[in-house]
């Protein structure tokens, strides 16, 4: 079983944006229901034009109902941005659980079919697609960089030079999403000539740099 707990597991100090977290199932579903509203309005619209007015007629709740959870339209965009990032984040332990990788490339090409799925069956994941872009507590490397990093070290042994890796997972990852949200800008299914240069670009430039990682049990 991959370490997919190092794919789940929270960001320290990243604080919520919802204002009231919900208790009771009936608020969970009251929330989800506000943020899948938000989520089809971006798409249509952007993010741009998006109001807390918008939200609470598309979700048919009173405008008081969006104001328990979110004091503006920024937190709500702000917690539609983190909702994107669990479940993108759920989305690559699942192919991860499925597939159990024995490469280093087993793992990030389970990021990019993520982004991929997520891109093609998420309401506003390709407006709000910064779930695998976010900045470390740092403000350097994406934090999920670091992540896949963890997992690869764990599934296959130390790295030599782990924060090198991190920024090329970094540099993998700008290229991936540049590519991936082409494929998607005219054709909700994804471009396939560009899904399959994603993986390619991708796999070429991470090569050079993480070929001599090997299966721990191979590597001893």
């Amino acid at each position: 079983m991959p370490h997919i707990d190092l794919i789940l597991g929270a960001e320290p100090g990243r604080r919520r944006s919802i204002r009231t977290e919900p208790t009771q199932r009936r608020s969970t579903q009251r929330l989800d229901a506000l943020l899948d509203a938000a989520a089809e309005l971006v798409d249509e619209i952007g993010f741009e034009r998006l109001t807390t007015q918008m939200v609470a007629e598309r979700a048919a709740a009173s405008i008081g109902t969006v104001y328990r959870y979110f004091p503006d339209r920024v937190a709500v965009l702000h917690a539609l941005r983190e909702r994107s990032v669990e479940r993108f984040r759920a989305r690559v332990a699942a192919i991860l659980a499925e597939s159990n990788p024995s490469t280093w490339w087993d793992v990030v090409e389970a990021a990019i079919e993520a982004a991929t799925q997520l891109y093609r069956d998420e309401p506003g994941f390709s407006v709000v697609r910064s779930a695998w872009r976010e900045p470390d507590e740092h403000g350097q490397d994406p934090e999920f960089a670091a992540r896949v990093s963890r997992v690869i070290e764990a599934e296959f042994g130390e790295l030599a030079d782990a924060s090198d890796v991190r920024f090329r997972l970094g540099v993998a990852i700008e290229l991936a999403d540049a590519l991936i949200s082409r494929a998607f800008l005219h054709n909700p299914e994804g471009d396939q000539r560009y899904l399959d240069e994603a993986r390619r670009v991708v796999r070429g430039y991470l090569a050079e740099h993480l070929d001599d990682v090997r299966v721990a049990s191979t590597a001893a």
